[in-house]
């Protein structure tokens, strides 16, 4: 089949779900967190049936899953998960995307306020001469994660058209929320979805081949002073703010997110909430390394003790959640071909691969932890969670051609 007319297909795919506005909300503890994640995928269910595609259910979480019965003599049963939800970024959540036709290198308007600069994206100057989507500047693209939907349904559409392919069984999974500490994927029905491995399509420029990602943890700092009037307050006033500011200061500047980088850990302050008698403060805690990642954990709890015997007066307590694992500690000797098979592939279609530490996480930590390997290849996409990311559609379709063949169910 013409690449010409899959590269449409693509696009009509991927245009389609953008049309459909599915922003998660991190402030809704509800899964699905938006309408919106709900409707789209009413709408994916309806297309995986016409696609032949069996076993469909919508659960009461949004959970969109399938299942594509095995065609030919192949063994291994293979899964794909990508999510529903687009970013919150405090940008629009309706995404109106534009084509730039044969791109010709130069700074692009995208809309009277927004200015795409070549200047300070130098990447975009590598597809100059193709057909690339960007967005209109008021909002994400939202190749994160519609791509990898449209890729999905691309590849189960080819092989419809092309009955003399052979496949492995092929599960699908489209889950809400995973911007917003994959919440969709702890959802899943596992018993509709036994696999030997599985795949995300989960970042960026072509190449990147990412099992190893952060150590996760969310955490949580409450604080409860004792209020009193000025004229009274000596000995008496303890000030949360003031409390939270010695938490703060304790804190390795070193080890916060905009002085790492690669695989260095950090602590990241996120968002305070207070007044003169109780304060909450939000963090996060990152680390490719388990053993530093628990580290920073346990010195959390020892400066927080400190602070209880600072301040024998106030109220202090401190809670952490583990949210995801690094997909890394889940590879084995005998589910590493899930790897092999990417490396092998990436190969065959002469693209380089660009292994890397994802500073970041997928739906795949949550499913590696739980016994389902799943590591991650490219959209093809630059600049997601901003209103300048972009998608070349050379390499959607070349993130297409991995996913068609590893779908094939090859062996090594």
């Amino acid at each position: 089949m013409e690449e010409k007319i899959i590269k449409e297909k693509l696009v009509e795919y991927f245009l389609k779900y953008l049309g459909i506005p599915s922003q998660s909300d991190d402030k809704n503890k509800e899964v699905p967190s938006s309408i919106g994640q709900l409707e789209l995928g009413k709408v994916l269910g309806l297309d995986l049936k016409e696609l032949g595609l069996v076993d469909i259910s919508i659960n009461d979480f949004g959970v969109v899953q399938a299942r594509l019965p095995r065609r030919g003599e192949g063994q291994k049963s293979l899964g794909w998960v990508a999510h529903l939800d687009t970013v919150d970024v405090g940008l629009s959540d309706k995404i109106h995307p534009q084509i730039i036709k044969s791109y010709d290198g130069s700074d692009i308007r995208l809309n009277e306020d927004v200015f795409f600069s070549t200047k300070e994206n130098p990447e975009v100057l590598a597809y100059i001469g193709d057909d690339i989507i960007f967005t209109d500047g008021t909002s994400v693209l939202g190749a994160d994660n519609k791509a990898a939907i449209a890729n999905i349904m691309t590849t189960l559409w080819y092989l419809k058209e092309n009955p003399d392919i052979d496949h492995a069984e092929i599960h699908i999974a489209f889950v809400p929320d995973e911007e917003i500490g994959l919440r969709g994927s702890r959802k899943i029905d596992f018993d509709k979805f036994k696999v030997d491995y599985a795949y995300t399509i989960d970042c960026c420029e072509l190449g990147e081949l990412i099992y190893e990602t952060f150590n996760a943890a969310s955490g949580t700092l409450k604080i409860k002073g004792v209020p009193a009037h000025p004229m009274s307050a000596k000995g008496n006033l303890v000030n949360p703010i003031m409390i939270a500011h010695d938490f703060i200061s304790m804190l390795d500047r070193a080890k916060m997110p905009e002085n790492t980088e690669n695989r260095e850990g950090y602590v990241w302050v996120t968002d305070i909430h207070s007044d003169v008698l109780n304060l909450s403060l939000d963090f996060n805690i990152r680390n490719h390394d388990r053993e530093k990642f628990e580290a920073s954990k346990a010195y959390l709890y020892k400066i927080t003790d400190l602070l209880k015997e600072r301040y024998k007066k106030a109220d202090i307590e401190i809670q952490i959640e583990d949210v995801y694992d690094n997909i890394a500690d889940s590879m084995n000797d005998e589910n590493k071909v899930a790897v092999e098979r990417l490396k092998e592939i990436f190969d065959q279609l002469e693209i380089e691969p660009k292994i890397i530490p994802m500073r970041g996480g997928t739906d795949g930590s949550y499913l590696s932890k739980v016994g389902i390997f799943t590591p991650n290849y490219f959209t093809g996409a630059h600049n997601f969670h901003s209103n300048k990311e972009f998608l070349p559609i050379d390499r959607f379709y070349k993130s297409f051609l991995v996913t068609l063949e590893l779908m094939k169910d090859k062996k090594l």
